[in-house]
């Protein structure tokens, strides 16, 4: 923390501590993407991820240390796009665990863990109601029973406090990669224990009772839902099969998805998404010389099946997902 500490504060864009700032910078412009890395950064620990992020009594409570603007992704907010730079770029499917489609996130991690570059992973889980919670999976057999797409807000970044000094991967949305990348350049801490980021293909996310609500609406018993997926434009909920265009959900699309261009997770070790791959395969990106030595590890010792991915298609999502949500 000292060296933390010692970095030069960034400038306040009002007279006030720094949690007013994020506040009127980010909050209160409605650009904030709830992806919570504020809540981990917080030395006094009272920022609260609730629907709209806060800080109660932040007048009084609040350090003003700057971390939580250091750490934001949308703090001077310039978007990120586009198809990112990557070393190769595949489809696959894991011969060991299944998944949302080819199960390679839950092969990605289990992988690492087996490698020793990690020692535990900030996934998500969810109750039977499918409301996601994060937690910290030290184990493969932990990992493999967070599979699975939620489609609503995890609060990944705040799990991060309970991991300690472990080794982390941890898996999410583009918002939420680039949150880890903020913490990996702004704090001792992180830069040390985050090990490897994967970065799930988005166009949008939902908060979970907005998205619960909608599909009751629409006949969706929600104890009885197996699997939520997105394919060809269309929101489906298994073993239901409701169908129903994903233009249908704008009006439940948060304000911080709306100002988000990216949809491939460009900074990650790795995305992961659907798009581009055929039925029960997943496309992957691999972006970093960390990825590409765990996906050797993968090919080496025949843990995935191995196809090729139409990149073509993920370029048309990424550029829609510019279209859709213009930023000044």
């Amino acid at each position: 923390m000292a060296g933390d500490k010692a970095k030069k504060k960034p400038p306040k864009i009002v007279d006030t501590k720094y949690f007013g700032n994020l506040k009127a910078g980010v909050i209160d412009r409605e650009i904030c993407s709830h992806c919570s890395t504020c809540v981990a950064a917080c030395p006094a620990k009272g920022i609260q991820p609730t629907r709209i992020i806060d800080f109660p009594n932040w007048e009084e409570d609040c350090t003003d240390c700057g971390f939580c603007i250091r750490v934001c992704p949308r703090w001077e907010y310039k978007p990120l796009n586009g198809i990112g730079a990557y070393i190769e770029a595949f489809a696959a499917r894991s011969t060991r665990f299944s998944g949302q489609d080819g199960g390679m996130v839950t092969e990605i991690l289990a992988s690492a863990m087996e490698m020793g570059i990690i020692d535990s992973a900030i996934v998500t889980g969810r109750d039977d109601e499918w409301k996601p919670e994060a937690f910290v999976a030290k184990s493969v057999e932990e990992v493999s029973e967070a599979s699975g797409t939620k489609y609503s807000y995890s609060n990944v970044m705040p799990a991060l406090r309970k991991a300690g000094k472990a080794k982390i991967g941890l898996v999410g949305t583009p918002c939420i990669v680039s949150g880890a990348r903020k913490l990996q350049e702004n704090m001792i801490k992180y830069r040390k224990n985050i090990k490897l980021v994967i970065g799930l293909f988005c166009t949008e996310n939902f908060h979970y009772d907005d998205l619960r609500k909608f599909l009751e609406l629409k006949g969706v018993d929600i104890s009885a839902v197996e699997k939520m997926d997105i394919i060809k434009g269309k929101f489906t909920v298994k073993p239901q099969d409701i169908s129903f265009p994903v233009k249908e959900m704008d009006e439940i699309v948060p304000s911080g998805c709306k100002v988000c261009q990216d949809f491939a997770a460009v900074q990650s070790d790795i995305s992961v998404g659907c798009i581009g791959a055929k039925e029960g395969y997943s496309a992957v990106i691999v972006r970093t010389e960390t990825g590409k030595r765990i996906i050797d590890y993968i090919r080496e010792n025949g843990h995935a099946e191995f196809d090729s991915v139409n990149i073509k298609v993920i370029e048309k999502l990424v550029n829609f997902k510019i279209k859709i949500h213009p930023y000044p």
